[in-house]
């Protein structure tokens, strides 16, 4: 009788690793197109962007920092000042300044946030500079540290409470209430005007969201201590009591005496 063979299914020794290099180079390859594909999309939009920024730069900016942001004789150099400076003079209506003065002055914007975002990116193309923020970076500080902090290295300006205050030759410190978290963490940054920077040698990103946890906490929270006269300090409590204070004495005085006649 002859024997009847039989296969025994067992695949070749090879044909695993073939399957493996097979499935790896198909994955990659999908990964690759895929990617490659986001990256032209997102290259193409960031173009775009910064060909937005130079054209809404050059129509309303040029005039006084140069075409380039080289500056000119009526205003400073920006190459360097990174996209946060931008945010800051713009996103606050500082800038474009209505007219020459001590120092620029907030105001409507002009701009919408596009457009400010436009600028800001094209700014930051030209030389590296300060970027913005993350969004973490904004919110959830410690309070308490924060009160702390800008006693020691914002009351004098800004005054205890942030309702700002005097400076020389017609300058003055803004007051801080109700000020976007990102234009306070930029003014720390960026030192506009008569500011001083802090960088994080000075103030830790951590220490600024403090600080900015403590300007919002007095944002929502009244005066403990009932009328705060615009927390201005002795000067405007002392005016009230030589005003009124005074004032009523006088008039009593006046009263008595007309009484008694």
């Amino acid at each position: 009788m002859r024997k009847i063979s039989h296969r025994t299914g067992r695949r070749h020794p090879l044909a695993s690793v073939a399957l493996l290099v097979v499935g790896l180079f198909t994955t990659g390859g999908a990964y690759a197109l895929f990617t490659g594909t986001a990256t032209a999309e997102s290259s193409a939009v960031s173009e775009a962007q910064l060909d937005e920024g130079k054209k809404i730069f050059q129509a309303n900016c040029a005039s006084c920092h140069g075409l380039n942001a080289e500056g000119t004789n009526a205003g400073p150099s920006l190459i360097g000042v990174g996209a946060l400076s931008v945010e800051f003079q713009v996103g606050t209506g500082r800038m474009p300044m209505a007219g020459s003065g001590p120092q620029a002055e907030v105001k409507p914007v002009q701009f919408v946030q596009e457009d400010i975002d436009a600028m800001a990116a094209w700014v930051a193309s030209l030389a590296p500079g300060p970027a913005l923020p993350e969004e973490e970076m904004l919110s959830g500080g410690d309070a308490s540290n924060g009160a702390e902090l800008f006693r020691v290295n914002c009351a004098m300006c800004h005054n205890v409470a942030g309702a700002g205050g005097a400076l020389t030759e017609g300058k003055f410190a803004p007051h801080l209430k109700n000020i976007d978290p990102v234009h306070i963490y930029a003014a720390m940054v960026t030192g506009p005007q008569n500011m001083p920077v802090f960088s994080d040698m000075n103030l830790t990103p951590e220490e600024k969201r403090d600080i900015i946890a403590y300007l919002k906490y007095m944002d929502g929270n009244a005066s403990v201590g009932g009328l705060d006269l615009g927390a201005l300090g002795p000067v405007s409590e002392g005016l009230f009591i030589w005003i009124f204070g005074l004032g009523g004495l006088i008039a009593i005085t006046v009263w008595l005496t007309a009484k008694s006649n």
